[in-house]
């Protein structure tokens, strides 16, 4: 069997570029070692985690806030079995929509893992499938903590975090990054004591530190509690409750905290097992990520690699547009990432979205910048609505009005951040935002005011 593109992996960035491929005209397979197709994010990440974050959050709203609207409801009752149920009927609705996509673009798929063999060549169970392309896009893989045993019941990664079958009285998550704190915000709704153990000495590292510190004083009203600069070094698991041995991150004296669960949340790493790299000559990073040039080809020639597995973000829609743009350069037309405006969102109440530079990094780089802020205190629909945390920060540079950075913390930022984005993506400026007609009301028209804001003329603060 030979094909124009082979793709191992069917996560976003792997499906996508199929589908890319096969509507350029070229004969296209994909290779999957796991049972259903949609890689982490459909199955154990992205999908059932928004599915938990979904219903979670309604749950806490008919205890909290129906009464205020005038919605007389008796206290809402956990059936945890059910959410589950819901959080798969999603799940599986998403996996399927990725067979049927495979099978409407004829694209052949193949089980089992994928052994680069030689040029042009792939093992899967124990057949060969030839290509003029291979497209590696095998994706990421939960990071361990030396000494720390993930057993995905009690000590548990993100996976074993979204399946658990009872709330756990008290629940430590070790990182204060996305997943650990989506994950942590689940749990807490559903009536967990949330502990939360970091590193370094703030949460969300590489997001705006004043989105960052706004962002956990909201967390700890809502019930989190933090312990930063610290370290989880050992998970006791031999009594009725765990104990984890947590010091200072530089040092010193450790206590023991107790915890029914513990999910350990520090990072992912690219998964590059069994794939027959070395053999074939394809070079990896000092991080283990395969390197690729400008136009994602490895040191191998018909050799290429997307997503988690190579450099940047590890996020599914930066996957998505490389699947889309190394499909068209393989097909001979123009495929392109513009890596200065990825977004990037945290899904919990409220939510928290970037897209550019952080006011941290242009400093950093010495380069003279505007800032415009905007609450959502001050903004109609969220007053009426009662969602005023948060704010919007928009920087753009200092002579020439580019917008260089967004930042939102608050109801929907996820949706709202894709203006920003456009704007960037066109080299647009603080001051086209601001005479862009914003519908009255919506959250969006904060996007608006915090353009104002970058040349002190905000109108309704």
């Amino acid at each position: 069997m030979s094909y124009d593109l082979v793709v191992i992996g069917s996560g976003p960035a792997g499906y996508v570029c199929a589908i890319r491929g096969a509507q350029l005209g070229l004969k296209t397979a994909v290779i999957e070692k796991d049972k259903t197709f949609g890689g982490t994010c459909l199955n154990v990440g992205c999908i059932p985690s928004k599915a938990l974050l979904h219903a979670s959050h309604l749950f806490e709203e008919a205890a909290h806030d129906f009464a205020g609207m005038g919605i007389g409801v008796s206290k809402p009752k956990l059936d945890l079995k059910q959410m589950q149920s819901f959080k798969q009927e999603g799940v599986d609705g998403n996996v399927k929509g990725v067979d049927f996509l495979f099978k409407k673009n004829k694209i052949d798929t193949f089980k089992g893992t994928g052994k680069i063999t030689g040029p042009g060549k792939i093992e899967v169970g124990g057949k060969i499938v030839e290509a003029k392309n291979i497209v590696i896009a095998t994706g990421s893989d939960v990071t361990r903590l030396k000494g720390i045993e993930i057993d995905e019941k009690r000590v548990v990664s993100s996976t074993g975090a979204l399946a658990l079958d009872k709330v756990p009285a008290k629940l430590l998550v070790v990182g204060a990054g996305v997943i650990g704190l989506e994950l942590g915000s689940v749990w807490r709704r559903l009536g967990a004591e949330v502990q939360v153990v970091e590193f370094l000495d703030r949460i969300l590292p590489g997001m705006d530190g004043e989105v960052a510190k706004q962002f956990q004083r909201i967390l700890e009203k809502q019930g989190m509690t933090f312990k930063l600069g610290s370290k989880v070094t050992a998970v006791d698991t031999k009594g009725k409750t765990l104990k984890a041995s947590v010091e200072p991150a530089a040092g010193g004296k450790a206590e023991t905290v107790e915890a029914d669960v513990v999910l350990v949340a520090v990072g992912r790493v690219p998964f590059t097992q069994g794939l027959g790299l070395k053999e074939a000559g394809v070079e990896l990073d000092e991080r283990g990520r395969v390197k690729i040039d400008d136009h994602f080809q490895t040191n191998v020639k018909g050799i290429f690699a997307i997503g988690d597995v190579v450099r940047g973000a590890m996020l599914a829609h930066k996957g998505e547009d490389e699947g889309i743009a190394v499909a068209e350069l393989i097909a001979g037309k123009a495929g392109h990432v513009n890596y200065d405006a990825i977004p990037n969102v945290i899904y919990t109440y409220p939510e928290v979205a970037s897209v550019g530079k952080t006011e941290e990094e242009l400093k950093q780089a010495n380069i003279a910048y505007k800032v415009g802020k905007f609450p959502f205190t001050a903004n109609g629909r969220a007053k009426v609505n009662k969602t005023t945390e948060g704010f919007v920060k928009i920087l753009s540079d200092d002579k020439t009005d580019k917008v260089l950075g967004v930042h939102i913390v608050g109801p929907d930022a996820g949706t709202m951040i894709t203006e920003a984005t456009i704007t960037m993506e066109f080299s647009g400026s603080a001051e086209d935002i601001a005479r862009t007609c914003h519908p009255h009301p919506t959250l969006s028209e904060a996007v608006k005011e915090a353009a104002l804001g970058v040349d002190k003329r905000a109108i309704h603060m």
